[in-house]
């Protein structure tokens, strides 16, 4: 096709509401804005919710080729199925079981169907814009279909604070969850076959696995996973911290005096979230218009958002050990509205440099790197913060990753 006669936009048809409803569904996780309070409910210190993080990114890390490979070998739709199938599982155990080695293994579990999933709907949505000829708009199709995640987000606050407030029964939101999730199996269940065609027609076992060694003897790849993956593992290695400081918020604020602390926590946490995760949804939706503002350059772009995240990470942990509270929180959604900005962006410019057959291997080799970074951090952020305080962790970890970024600054593809 030539230049001039490719589309504009794209069509918002049945299938673009069916990759729209997978990501409204799967974050509709209502444990979600208050993981570290119910943890910290069950009377573990930060160290110990730190570990099970770390069990979770270790397993990950360890779940992320293999599920790759399966994915791009046997069939995306199927992978799918299979991460659907084992968050149901991690939430059956977080409602029925409730100590630390039971948490530890419905981790792994969710950790399952983290790698079953990681890229591999991405690489769903690919297929389908090379079925349709619109492989030039991908960063503003993934950024629609990421926006209805945001707003699932959104929404998932404002039930999981309602739910809170009402019953403060932190083990119940784990049983809700499951109605999403068991809708979102059947979705996925019955995407089009043609979807896996590019993996079934194009792709052995064995070219995928050199595929896979080739992303790392390529400078140019290696770095764009390590700066993606750096800026997403502090991202949520800090990004939960929100819910101790909105706790802290909630109980200094001389408002709403009749409620319990747990209740005003609540609101505060259903507020904060769904209006985080609604301009994060406007965020994901535009990523293709600050694209087009900086001129198409990606590689600008991509590194000028890593620097302003990380230092919003920096800046929230100083204003939370000085109790500036309110600013803390917003750093916290510059953090947030940065990452949902980025990750489009990051997708387009990964997508420029790895070939097409390949995407699903690619970025489960980025999420891994991401998530062994992630295990690495999480126990050390919750020992830092169990001895000096949650800002001062903060502040260590968001200039660390500020020292990093000389050395994982991403270059520019051959298409720029």
């Amino acid at each position: 096709m030539e230049e001039r006669d490719k589309v504009q936009t794209f069509e918002k048809d049945f299938q673009f509401y069916r990759f729209a409803a997978y990501g409204f569904l799967k974050n509709l996780r209502l444990f979600e804005p208050f993981m570290i309070l119910f943890f910290r409910s069950q009377g573990f210190d930060f160290f110990q919710i730190g570990v099970l993080y770390s069990i979770m990114e270790i397993s990950t890390n360890l779940l992320e080729i293999p599920t790759g490979i399966f994915a791009d070998t046997f069939g995306r739709r199927l992978s799918m199925v299979m991460s659907m199938s084992s968050y149901i599982l991690s939430f059956l155990i977080f409602f029925f079981l409730p100590n630390f080695w039971a948490y530890a293994f419905a981790m792994v579990l969710f950790a399952a169907g983290e790698a079953f999933r990681s890229g591999t709907h991405k690489a769903l949505i690919l297929a389908y814009l090379k079925i349709k000829g619109w492989e030039h708009l991908k960063t503003m199709y993934y950024g629609a279909t990421r926006s209805w995640s945001q707003m699932g987000s959104a929404v998932n606050a404002l039930l999981a604070g309602l739910l809170m407030a009402l019953y403060g029964n932190y083990r119940m939101v784990f049983a809700v969850s499951l109605i999403p999730y068991i809708l979102n199996l059947i979705n996925l269940a019955t995407y089009p076959p043609e979807l896996d065609q590019f993996v079934k027609k194009k792709k052995k076992k064995t070219e995928t696995l050199k595929d896979f060694i080739d992303m790392f003897k390529d400078p140019v790849i290696l770095r764009a996973f390590l700066n993606s993956s750096v800026f997403m593992g502090v991202f949520r290695g800090t990004k939960d911290y929100l819910q101790p400081l909105l706790k802290e918020m909630a109980l200094a604020l001389p408002i709403l005096l009749y409620l319990t602390g747990q209740q005003r926590t609540a609101i505060l946490v259903g507020i904060t979230y769904s209006v985080i995760y609604f301009i994060n949804s406007r965020a994901s939706r535009n990523a293709y218009k600050v694209k087009d503002m900086a001129g198409g350059n990606l590689t600008t772009l991509i590194n000028g958002l890593y620097l302003i995240g990380i230092l919003g990470v920096t800046l929230a942990g100083v204003f939370y050990h000085i109790k500036w509270y309110t600013v803390a929180v917003f750093m916290f959604l510059i953090l947030y509205v940065l990452q949902n900005l980025r990750r489009p962006i990051m997708l387009d410019y990964i997508s420029e440099i790895i070939p097409a057959g390949s995407m699903a291997t690619g970025l489960s080799v980025e999420s891994q790197i991401k998530s062994l970074l992630a295990a690495a951090l999480a126990p050390i952020m919750g020992k830092l913060a169990d001895m000096w305080g949650i800002g001062i962790a903060l502040a260590i970890v968001g200039s660390s990753a500020l020292i990093l970024f000389p050395f994982i600054a991403v270059k520019p593809p051959a298409s720029e």
